[in-house]
C-alpha cells in the first residue's frame, strides 16, 4: 500500500488499499482515512467484512470499536507531530493495544 509522499513509480506499483489477514483477523489497510467527519463510516464502507481497519497519515493514535469493527491508527513510532507521544499498535490475542514509546 502506498502513502502520500511516495514517488510516482512506487504509487503506481502499490495499491491504495489492501486487505491482509493476521491472527485470524481480516484487516483493511489504507494510508489516509480522509477527513475526520464521517471517517469511521467511510472506512467501514471501503473495507466491508473486515474485523479491523488500520489507517495513518494524521499520526494521531486511535483505537476504537465502531459498529463491531476495530478502527485503528497506530500514530507513529518515530514522528509524533501533534500527538503527545510516539506510539504503535500491537495485536494481543486479536485485541489491539496502543503502546506508548515516549515523547
Amino acid at each position: 500500500m502506498h502513502g502520500n509522499v511516495d514517488e510516482p513509480a512506487v504509487r503506481a506499483a502499490l495499491p491504495e488499499r489492501l486487505v491482509v489477514e493476521a491472527e485470524g483477523l481480516r484487516i483493511g489497510v489504507v494510508h489516509d482515512g480522509g477527513r475526520r467527519a464521517g471517517r469511521h463510516e467511510r472506512l467501514r464502507a471501503w473495507f466491508p467484512g473486515c474485523d479491523a481497519i488500520a489507517y495513518g497519515h494524521s499520526h494521531l493514535p486511535e483505537v476504537v470499536r465502531s459498529e463491531g469493527v476495530w478502527i485503528l491508527n497506530p500514530g507513529s513510532p518515530t514522528e509524533r507531530r501533534r500527538a503527545p507521544a510516539r506510539t504503535m499498535i500491537v495485536l494481543r490475542d486479536g485485541v489491539p493495544e496502543l503502546v506508548e514509546l515516549g515523547a
